[in-house]
């Protein structure tokens, strides 16, 4: 049984989240909190082993809530505004709920707490399965202690490497958690196209396409990188290019 309690100055927003976790029964309320100060000293009694946690509220903020906590449980985000994801994936939030979220979206969070630390692919597969919510205009990633934000501009290419993803950005290498099927449907397909199995690229990147062995083709980027093209990739980038 995994214990929860829920931060939220909002009552509304307490009483709707309790009527969601009833139906996860592997999970149990033990507690709702008002304010991070009275969050921290229930946290010091009850032990919880995670939290559904706003950010904006009064006295402290989420934020200054974990920054207290010596060892923070589990913590997933639940907020109105979409404008702290980065800095809550800096603090190794499970997950960022953006109100008003479903109870699907929530399934999908939970989800996250109980999967094994050690196992990318159940992660990268709740990955697929989220729902489209826009198509994402930048990637964050992590670098030893730094978080960096790649925009969509800057990228040239996504190519799979094993359970990771490899991000060409501005003449330097990336990895990131992560499944090629994600990112094909997380990206504009009128700025990236599939052209492999193991390759996506950004359409403005490409400087020429040219033949190689047989029906397959080669792309040519503007940093002097070169991609194979699939049969079905080249369907797809012709139908984009509209050659």
């Amino acid at each position: 049984m995994i214990r929860c309690i829920i931060v939220d100055d909002e009552p509304l927003a307490q009483d709707l989240l309790q009527d969601y976790l009833e139906e996860f029964t592997d999970l149990e309320v033990v507690g709702c909190f008002n304010d991070g100060f009275e969050a921290f000293k229930g946290i010091g009694e009850l032990q919880p082993d995670l939290i559904f946690l706003d950010i904006e509220m009064p006295k402290i903020t989420g934020f200054e809530l974990v920054e207290l906590l010596e060892e923070p449980p589990k913590i997933i985000f639940t907020t109105a505004y979409d404008n702290y994801a980065i800095k809550a994936f800096e603090l190794q939030a499970v997950d960022y709920l953006l109100k008003p979220f479903s109870k699907e979206r929530l399934r999908q969070a939970i989800q996250r707490v109980t999967i094994a630390p050690n196992d990318p692919s159940k992660l990268a597969k709740l990955n697929e399965e989220m729902p489209l919510e826009g198509f994402l205009n930048r990637i964050v990633v992590k670098t030893g202690n730094r978080i960096e934000v790649l925009n969509e501009v800057t990228i040239s290419s996504i190519s799979a490497d094993g359970d990771y993803i490899k991000i060409n950005s501005a003449g330097k290498q990336y990895l990131k958690l992560g499944t090629m099927a994600y990112y094909e449907k997380m990206l504009d397909p009128q700025s990236f196209t599939r052209i492999h199995r193991s390759h996506i690229v950004n359409i403005s990147a490409i400087s020429k396409i040219e033949p190689y062995q047989k029906e397959n083709y080669l792309v040519f980027l503007k940093d002097n990188s070169q991609l194979p093209v699939s049969k079905k990739g080249m369907v797809k980038l012709k139908k984009v290019l509209r050659i």
